[in-house]
């Protein structure tokens, strides 16, 4: 069976720059998109020009230099926001204009202060006015998390009537659980007229930890096209991760699905963006973290040594990462011990490995990691002690 492909939607530069003291500059949103179409994303959201004439500039030259993936401007169901998105795309090889409104009965009543008719056609003209512009139109649902399934649906079916290529399904606030957004994307599949001409999206937000697994559970469901960010950064605990829903969908192979991501890129962009927007990464982060390939117990360190898969069901390599780190702590054996020894060019003998590891466990319980550096001296110290056994 054929496999089928699963459009990444990368929104780092848009979503992940609303971030409090994330703010780029032109220069590096270019330099991050032009990694991103390296990377192998399909669609670069660029950015939401109406927001600001540095914002509107940074779009223009996005456009300008991203020559395969098309490029993507945000707007809302405004003329003059859609009119502007247009504007800044018009450099563009593939441009796409990225328009929606509230579809939810607390966005409806409490920010729009209206009606779900007028939601109807506000929507509807929206998506007609960007049609006008250029020929792929993406509508977002804001909210559908958290809005009723049978109007969200005619929402939808408005904006195909009117042109709309995708259609996005946010969980706006993180507030689904994944079979809850499943079911969702799922209703929307069975119920849309006309859903066969457009591509469903899914927008997880991780306020609740679960972007990435509402994410995978709406592509289950139907859903083509995953909205995601490098290192899911984002408004407030962020969106999905790209490089976590990528590596899932190239883990479990039985999905049968597909992304053109070069995934042994994922490291240095991830970095790339760390450093650009001065947002760390934890350590403790999937697939980018520090740690996503540091053993410091003992049993785990001996079954890596032995074969790494016994408790790496990812070859690092496949996301950038040059080798599985064994660290050195108090919990570690001499299984470990002596593979570090050896990675310095150090080959210890049992007795020896013995000698050293009575000494290196004293060290590593007075410091969190025991380094290169402090085995050198372990292991010299024995050399010095055998020589003085000698001389003596």
């Amino acid at each position: 069976m054929a496999q089928t492909q699963i459009h990444i939607f990368d929104t780092t530069l848009r979503d992940g720059e609303q971030v409090p003291g994330c703010k780029l500059n032109t220069a590096q949103k270019i330099a991050i998109a032009q990694s991103l179409e390296t990377l192998g994303v399909d669609i670069i959201e660029a950015g939401f020009p109406i927001s600001s004439p540095g914002d509107f500039q940074s779009v223009r030259a996005v456009a300008q230099h991203v020559r395969h993936a098309t490029v993507c401007a945000l707007s809302r169901a405004v003329e003059n926001d859609i009119k502007t998105a247009a504007e800044a795309l018009e450099g563009a090889k593939h441009p796409r204009i990225h328009t929606g409104i509230g579809v939810s009965d607390i966005h409806i009543k409490y920010k729009l202060r209206t009606t779900p008719q007028d939601i109807l056609q506000r929507a509807a003209a929206a998506v007609r006015y960007a049609k006008s512009f250029v020929e792929d139109v993406e509508f977002y649902a804001e909210d559908a998390g958290r809005a009723d399934n049978e109007f969200l649906a005619r929402v939808l079916e408005v904006a195909i009537e009117n042109g709309a290529t995708v259609l996005n399904i946010p969980d706006t606030t993180g507030y689904c659980l994944p079979h809850q957004y499943g079911a969702k994307i799922a209703y929307l599949m069975a119920n849309v007229r006309g859903i066969h001409k457009a591509i469903l999206s899914t927008h997880c937000h991780n306020d609740l930890g679960l972007a990435t697994a509402n994410a995978i559970a709406g592509v289950e469901a139907g859903a083509r096209q995953i909205e995601c960010t490098i290192n899911g950064i984002g408004e407030r605990a962020g969106n999905t991760a790209l490089e976590e829903v990528v590596m899932i969908l190239r883990q479990h192979a039985d999905m049968n699905f597909y992304t053109n991501v070069n995934t042994r890129l994922l490291n240095p962009v991830s970095h790339q963006v760390s450093e650009t927007m001065g947002m760390p990464v934890q350590p403790n982060k999937a697939i980018v973290g520090a740690n996503a390939f540091a053993h410091s117990s003992g049993i785990h360190q001996d079954g890596v040594i032995k074969k790494r898969e016994t408790y790496e069901i990812i070859d690092p390599f496949e996301v950038g990462v040059d080798h599985s780190k064994i660290v050195l702590t108090a919990r570690s054996g001499r299984a470990a011990l002596a593979y570090r020894a050896k990675c310095i060019g150090i080959d210890l003998m049992k007795d020896e490995l013995d000698q050293v590891y009575t000494e290196f466990l004293l060290v590593a319980d007075r410091k969190k990691e025991v380094n290169d550096d402090d085995l050198r001296v372990l292991c010299a110290q024995l050399v010095n002690q055998s020589v003085s056994q000698l001389v003596g």
